[in-house]
């Protein structure tokens, strides 16, 4: 088994298909020993959750947690670390008829979390200086992935730096709508904060798609068709009769 090193680097959930049996065993114990992390960081707090708990959970041995995962944070963090890989494969799978301001708005609203779980991961997020570094990689990752399904949706030039800079945007509203969902009352609506949001970025979208169109190198001219009333006048003019004239 190959240890990861850090979160950052976790297979997506669910990209399982096209793998073989040993490969899916070692996938499901990977997601077991995460799932465990997090369950326990919950219910005890991350700072208390030793290894010893999380393999008594799931049943194997230290030395198999170790091939996962090199720290009881990156555990904690792998299941955050697959979503942030998931959301960039969402949007590419998104129909290519949307612009791509409605296929970022789709993908992050598909993908967008707001259960009551999902709020107390969130909340151990950014209580805990021991999670903190762990998930700034997730950050990064995410944003990255992002920008690079931006990119190959558009057909970027390889230094744009605009799929970079939409992702950050993307992802920094997502934080912020994250924070005050966190924080406000418990009737918060994640979903209607979020959607606000997407409304606002929206046009950098879409401003930004329309110039790469703009830029696009003019189609070739069509040679010069000759005029339909021209052809039909020639036409009519070769049916005519020919009169002949009495000498």
């Amino acid at each position: 088994m190959e240890q990861t090193g850090d979160c950052a680097a976790a297979r997506p959930v669910g990209m399982t298909a096209d793998l073989g049996l040993r490969e899916r065993k070692k996938i499901a114990t990977r997601e077991a020993l995460a799932d465990a992390a997090v369950r326990l960081a919950l219910r005890d707090g991350p700072e208390n959750v030793r290894v010893s708990d999380i393999v008594a959970e799931v049943g194997v041995s230290p030395r198999t947690f170790n091939n996962y995962f090199s720290s009881v944070p990156e555990a904690i963090c792998a299941m955050a670390a697959e979503r942030a890989l998931r959301v960039a494969e969402v949007l590419r799978r998104r129909p290519a008829a949307e612009s791509l301001a409605e296929a970022i708005t789709n993908a992050l609203l598909e993908d967008h979390n707001d259960s009551e779980e999902g709020r107390a991961f969130v909340r151990m997020i950014i209580t805990s200086p021991l999670l903190r570094g762990e998930f700034f990689k997730t950050v990064q990752t995410r944003e990255r992935a992002f920008a690079e399904a931006i990119a190959e949706r558009v057909a970027a030039a390889h230094d744009d730096l605009n799929p970079q800079l939409l992702a950050a945007a993307y992802f920094g509203m997502s934080r912020v709508v994250g924070h005050r969902w966190m924080c406000g009352d418990e009737g918060v609506d994640y979903t209607g904060l979020l959607q606000t949001g997407l409304a606002l970025l929206a046009p950098a979208a879409e401003a930004y798609q329309a110039s790469l169109a703009a830029n696009q190198p003019d189609q070739p001219n069509q040679p010069d068709q000759p005029d339909q009333r021209d052809q039909q006048s020639k036409h009519n003019k070769q049916k005519e009769p020919t009169t002949k004239h009495a000498a």
